[in-house]
């Protein structure tokens, strides 16, 4: 598998911690070029220098800016064409999640979390697939795969009143996957989303400052044992912009170690430290 992805030209945003990192490396591993994308600039210079160091020398390139801003976006897709001369696939990883008072407004966090998570991303997705488009329409006989990816998360389908906007914005996100799915369709473009849980991170740890030892917390109460299932999204995301998955779209596929399976309110409760 490591060369599965030869040729394919990729562009991860997010791509200096969790997630984004974990999936910019394994496109790069499986023998894409990516263009890691994210706002931290001296973070991206250290992971792309790592990248070399291990091999993979001018796979990888890193582009920093506002993803949030328009010209931004605009610029990082001129930047990837130029350095790559296409784009084959889209990685949206740069993500927020945050608590806060589902009652005030002062305090749900909901406007911040969901230009972040579902505008900024949708703005991204809409000018990667023109560029795609084009690309494809110059193809014969058929357009090879390409394809955006999504991260959103199980709490779409869960409710902790905490993570509400996050819970909003992951739903908004997963059906965004579908429109475009089903949009993009028809130029032989896929469109797919990976939602996570049982997964924590740096942004999780933040958010839940209350919570004492707080992935052994989240080990616990997922049924594979583990909570360090970045690496495992990030196989699921190259999958899922591989040739074997050429008749998926739409699809939300979940990485969750089993956390769906069981009961969401005894899960929210051993979480919270509530007894």
């Amino acid at each position: 598998m490591a060369t599965v992805l030869s040729g394919k030209s990729v562009v991860v945003t997010g791509a200096a911690n969790g997630i984004g990192l974990s999936t910019a490396r394994r496109f790069v591993q499986a023998g894409a070029s990516v263009m890691m994308a994210d706002i931290d600039e001296d973070k991206l210079e250290r992971e792309v220098e790592t990248l070399e160091s291990e091999g993979y020398d001018g796979q990888a390139q890193f582009f920093h800016g506002d993803l949030r801003e328009k010209l931004t976006r605009t610029n990082l897709v001129a930047a990837t064409v130029d350095a790559f001369e296409d784009i084959h696939v889209l990685v949206n990883a740069a993500w927020l999640i945050a608590s806060g008072d589902p009652l005030n407004p002062k305090e749900d966090q909901f406007d911040e979390i969901m230009q972040q998570n579902v505008t900024a991303n949708l703005r991204m997705s809409q000018i990667v697939a023109k560029r795609m488009i084009e690309y494809a329409e110059e193809e014969t006989p058929s357009p090879s795969d390409r394809c955006i990816l999504n991260i959103s998360s199980i709490y779409a389908q869960r409710s902790m009143p905490e993570f509400m906007s996050f819970s909003v914005a992951s739903a908004a996100v997963n059906q965004l996957t579908r429109c475009m799915a089903t949009t993009l369709a028809k130029h032989g473009i896929r469109a797919n989303c990976v939602a996570l849980g049982g997964v924590f991170g740096d942004s999780l740890g933040i958010a839940m400052p209350e919570v004492d030892d707080l992935k052994d917390a989240i080990r616990d109460v997922t049924p594979l044992g583990q909570a360090d299932g970045y690496r495992d999204a990030a196989h699921t995301a190259v999958f899922l912009a591989s040739p074997g998955s050429r008749f998926t779209t739409g699809q939300i596929l979940t990485v969750d170690g089993g956390r769906e399976l069981i009961d969401p309110l005894d899960a929210a409760v051993e979480l919270s430290g509530d007894q």
